[in-house]
C-alpha cells in the first residue's frame, strides 16, 4: 500500500482542507507524469505511474516527485522570481503582501494550465461558445445573442466569424479561431490578412489554443490591417479574469489603517 503525503499542501480560504489537499496532490502527480486527465472528471494512472506503483514506495511526497524532470520544471517556475532577485542582489525576503501575491499568481498559472487542457479536450462547439462569451464579457458584440449570430456564420476565405466592435455596430471585427496543438506560423496569418482585405476589413482577431511563431508575430505587426493574436496562454488568462469556465472559491481582502480617519480637522 502506498501513502500520499499531503502535509506540504496548504488549505485555501473557505475551501475544505481535505478537498484542497487532495486537489493539490492530484495536480502535483499530474505535473510529475504519474496521472492523466483524459476528460472532465476522469483521472487515470499513466505508464510512469504504474511503474512507480510497482516499486511500492512507502509514501509519495514532494521529495519523491523531484526525481521527475517535469515536476522539477513545474516547481522551478514558482521559484523564478526569487532566483531573479538573488541574481540581482535584491533582498529575497518577501512581505506578507508579496507572499500572498506570489501565491495567487502560482494558483492562477496552475489554473490556466488545467483550463487550457480542458478546452483542448472539449468539442469544437464549446470552443466557439467560449469565444463568444469571452468577447461579450470583454465588451464586444453588444449582447450574447448578437455575438452568437455573428460568430460561426461565415466560414469563408479563412474567416470563422464576425462580431461587432461596439453595441452600435460602427465597426466589425473578423475572427479566426483555431483549436490547435501545433504552432501557428506566418502562412496562416497571411491567409487571414488576405481574407480581411477581401472583405475590406481593417481589424481581426486570431485565437488559438496553441501559440504563434515569431514570424507570425512579426508579420502581424508590419501589415496595415490590425490583427490581434491571442494564444492559448492569453486565452486562459482572459477567461480567468472574466470568470469564463471557472468558479471563485475564495476571496481575500487586504486592509490597511486609514490614517485620515484618525486625523482631527
Amino acid at each position: 500500500m502506498w501513502l500520499i503525503n499531503l502535509a506540504c499542501f496548504r488549505p485555501s480560504g473557505q475551501q475544505e482542507i481535505f478537498s484542497n489537499r487532495v486537489g493539490w496532490a492530484r495536480t502535483y502527480m499530474k505535473k510529475a507524469g504519474l496521472l492523466d486527465s483524459p476528460k472532465r472528471g476522469y483521472f487515470k494512472i499513466t505508464q510512469r505511474g504504474l511503474k512507480v506503483l510497482a516499486q511500492k514506495p512507502p509514501k509519495i511526497d514532494v521529495s519523491f516527485l523531484e526525481q521527475f524532470k517535469e515536476f522539477i520544471e513545474f516547481r522551478d517556475l514558482k521559484r523564478d522570481k526569487s532566483i531573479l532577485k538573488e541574481k540581482s542582489g535584491i533582498e529575497t525576503e518577501t512581505t506578507p503582501e508579496e507572499a500572498l501575491e506570489n501565491a495567487y499568481q502560482n494558483l492562477k498559472d496552475e489554473l490556466a494550465g488545467d483550463l487550457l487542457q480542458q478546452i483542448k479536450q472539449s468539442p469544437p462547439s464549446l470552443f466557439e461558445k467560449i469565444v463568444v462569451e469571452l468577447l461579450v464579457k470583454m465588451g464586444y458584440g453588444g449582447s450574447r445573442k448578437d455575438a452568437g449570430q455573428a460568430i460561426g456564420k461565415s466560414g469563408d476565405e479563412g474567416i470563422d466569424g464576425i462580431i461587432k466592435e461596439d453595441r452600435l455596430g460602427l465597426d466589425i471585427i473578423y475572427i479566426q479561431a483555431k483549436r490547435w496543438d501545433n504552432t501557428v506560423g506566418r502562412p496562416e496569418i497571411q491567409k487571414f490578412a488576405g481574407a480581411l482585405q477581401g472583405q475590406r476589413a481593417r481589424k481581426g482577431i486570431f485565437i488559438t489554443t496553441s501559440n504563434f511563431s515569431k514570424e507570425a508575430h512579426d508579420y502581424a505587426a508590419k501589415i496595415d490591417s490590425k490583427i490581434v493574436l491571442i494564444d492559448g496562454e492569453q486565452l486562459t488568462q482572459y477567461m480567468i479574469d472574466n470568470t469564463i469556465g471557472v468558479t471563485p472559491i475564495s476571496n481575500y481582502e487586504i486592509k490597511k489603517i486609514d490614517f485620515d480617519y484618525f486625523t482631527e480637522d
